[in-house]
């Protein structure tokens, strides 16, 4: 066994199983010869085994508690004590190595929003990162989370930090996994969806258990994730599985028209596009799967003839703005952005009409400015 591996086993404290083999021997004046012959073992894996360059198999075992008295479990636990600590070993000096990866996620928000512990040993963080993300490197984090999608070469674009992203995107699936999913079906997921309407115009303490139930029941996991410091997004969509999709939320702007317009662009993308492929929301896009969620999305919470007809009627006012909303069966706040977003309203027009929303325990509280 090399001098590093010995080093570290002892700041452990946990010796080789041949170090206390080399103390019976001694008790018994036997030489490791006299063992040898005993066992009928050839005397250089007697003193690999002394010397802790051969490990004391569950066969050896046995014959040692034969020979010497003491039970073959002793023999096994001594040994898998001392490799488990060499492996310990090993892993602590790959964390030692890996504390400035740990350091370039959000540390601090993450310990604040309660995803992970932040202990003040660096080494100790890579650990809470790793089990964070279950994975056991910093290259299985790469592989995992990084090759998601092409979807990161948009985040680069939009300055997304890969690293806050992969840790939002994690906390997502963690919050998935919490939900009883049933298997999606695409004519309940609409009607789920038709439901959603009118939940837009409720406050998160009812529209949220409502939308995240109803959406489990036929295959779709609704998460609400904060985002955090320099992920810069709105929400996201993937396939779990064959039959489960989960779509999560940022509520980045955090007011009615950009969450639930947010909501219905990410369930398009479920109902219209390949499940192979990830999508992460920054803000505009060209692709033509994004244009045609915009597209699906905007017709669906607002039927494009009765929005040409309130147009046609030339009427602006947040009266009639309400008034319309209620016809459609929307919140006035996603009329508001419908018509800030086609340039038929001045952006910081009828902003009064948007609900806020601020992230708060256990769920949101909503509050007109």
């Amino acid at each position: 066994m090399n001098n590093r591996h010995n080093r570290d086993v002892s700041l452990l404290d946990v010796s080789p199983p041949g170090e206390t083999l080399r103390e019976m021997l001694d008790e018994r004046s036997m030489s490791q010869v006299e063992l040898a012959q005993r066992m009928g073992r050839p005397v250089k894996t007697i003193n690999e085994i002394i010397n802790g360059k051969a490990a004391i198999t569950s066969e050896t075992a046995v014959e040692l508690e034969v020979v010497l008295g003491a039970s073959a479990e002793f023999w096994t636990a001594r040994e898998a004590a001392y490799r488990n600590a060499l492996a310990r070993a090993e892993q602590s000096e790959r964390h030692a190595r890996m504390t400035e990866w740990a350091a370039k996620f959000p540390l601090s928000r993450m310990a604040k929003y309660k995803w992970l512990d932040l202990p003040k040993d660096p080494t100790l963080r890579v650990k809470e990162v790793l089990g964070y993300f279950g994975v056991s490197s910093e290259e299985q984090w790469k592989a995992t989370y990084e090759s998601l999608s092409v979807s990161y070469k948009t985040a680069l674009a939009f300055k997304s930090d890969a690293h806050a992203l992969s840790a939002w995107l994690r906390q997502g699936e963690l919050e998935a996994a919490r939900l009883d999913l049933g298997s999606y079906q695409k004519a309940a997921f609409l009607a789920v969806l038709r439901s959603a309407r009118r939940l837009t115009m409720c406050d998160p303490n009812v529209f949220v258990p409502a939308l995240t139930d109803s959406c489990a029941a036929v295959g779709v996991a609704i998460v609400f994730v904060p985002e955090l410091p320099r992920s810069h997004v709105f929400g996201a969509t993937r396939w779990l599985s064959a039959d489960t999709a989960l779509i999560q939320l940022s509520a980045r702007y955090k007011t009615d028209g950009h969450l639930w317009f947010s909501f219905f662009h990410e369930a398009a993308h479920v109902l219209l596009h390949n499940k192979r492929n990830v999508f992460l929301e920054f803000g505009e896009s060209d692709s033509a799967e994004e244009q045609e969620a915009n597209t699906w999305a905007s017709d669906f919470l607002i039927a494009p003839d009765k929005l040409r007809a309130f147009l046609d009627r030339g009427l602006r006012s947040a009266q009639h703005i309400e008034a319309f909303a209620h016809e459609v069966g929307v919140s006035p706040g996603i009329v508001v952005g419908r018509l800030q977003y086609d340039g038929i309203l001045p952006y910081h027009t009828h902003t009064s009409l948007f609900l806020r929303y601020k992230w708060a325990e256990p769920t949101w509280r909503s509050a007109r400015p």
